[in-house]
């Protein structure tokens, strides 16, 4: 383990807690708006919902066919939308653990699902090259609309309030503007399989496949900085910015977790979380707080 600098010092890597329960890998873990609750899914085709803070396992969620691949919660926490390789965006109740409604549309695996802020609106992202949103106020199942300029299978989907941002294979980070129906297109030169938002909204992270995380503006698209040391090239990785947006967290296909320094880049401590590749990460929204989780079919909380 290394590390350096005071604000370091107050990185989580000291495991409080690990959940069980999941059969197989765990593609994603996530904590909800709150950071009360976390919700887990993965190649055993369920969701699971947590209290991360004692370790009690509270419900399980099964209905997707195969294995499923992301899930996001609600602001209000009381609905989930998950998405897999069945081709499907389950809709539920978080309480009752019904369906409220199967989205469709996609004609090949969903990789990515988020709730838009109001919760009205849920964006997908899938291997057959386009980003879908649906209505969860509306009856239908079929989505309100399809962006379709990708060359390759989209990985990752993050929402602001005016724009939709997705990451593809094809090496680009695509931003839609909502309200003026504009595009923008940053290419990186490399597949990405991860982006994620600065809490303050001004700056992309996206992952990529040549072992580097990239750090952009969000506005103008200039590379500001990039982030090595661990390796991912062959596997969907998550990476994302500690709640002060002072550094920045990516897993590894070893098992380890890095963090670095968001102006500089060295990396300021990095540990072996898991035996296999980390699949996911997820910071509380306000204390030293994460999760991660791994193909070795493990969940860790670290504080």
């Amino acid at each position: 383990m290394t590390s350096s600098g005071t604000g370091a010092q107050q990185l989580p890597r000291t495991e409080a807690r690990s959940l069980s329960g999941h059969e197989g890998a765990v593609l994603a873990v996530r904590f909800n708006r709150d950071g009360n609750y976390c919700l887990s899914c993965g190649k055993d085709r369920t969701l699971r919902l947590w209290n991360p803070h004692t370790g009690a396992h509270v419900k399980t969620y099964k209905s997707h066919a195969r294995e499923v691949r992301d899930v996001h919660s609600s602001s209000d926490n009381a609905k989930l939308v998950s998405c897999g390789a069945d081709r499907q965006i389950f809709y539920w109740d978080v309480a009752s653990g019904r369906v409220i409604r199967k989205f469709r549309g996609h004609n090949s695996e969903v990789n990515s699902v988020k709730f838009n802020e109001y919760n009205a609106v849920v964006v997908s992202a899938g291997y057959d090259r386009t980003v879908r949103a649906f209505d969860c106020r509306s009856q239908s199942s079929d989505p309100i609309q399809t962006i379709d300029t990708f060359q390759d299978s989209v990985m990752s989907v993050n929402l602001t309030k005016t724009e939709i941002i997705a990451g593809s294979v094809d090496g680009t980070v695509r931003a839609f503007d909502i309200r003026m129906g504009r595009e923008t297109v940053d290419n990186l030169g490399h597949p990405v399989n991860c982006v994620s938002l600065s809490n303050d909204s001004n700056c992309l992270l996206a992952n990529c496949l040549d072992s580097t995380v990239r750090l952009l503006d969000k506005s103008s698209g200039e590379l500001l900085q990039e982030y090595k040391g661990h390796t991912c090239k062959s596997f969907k990785m998550d990476s994302c910015l500690t709640n002060d947006d002072a550094f920045v967290v990516g897993g590894s296909e070893d098992g380890y977790i890095f963090f670095w320094e968001l102006v500089d880049a060295p990396v300021v401590a990095r540990f072996r979380a898991h035996s296999s590749v980390v699949t996911s990460i997820s910071y509380h929204p306000t204390k030293a707080c994460m999760l991660t989780s791994s193909v070795d079919g493990s969940i860790r909380v670290w504080t």
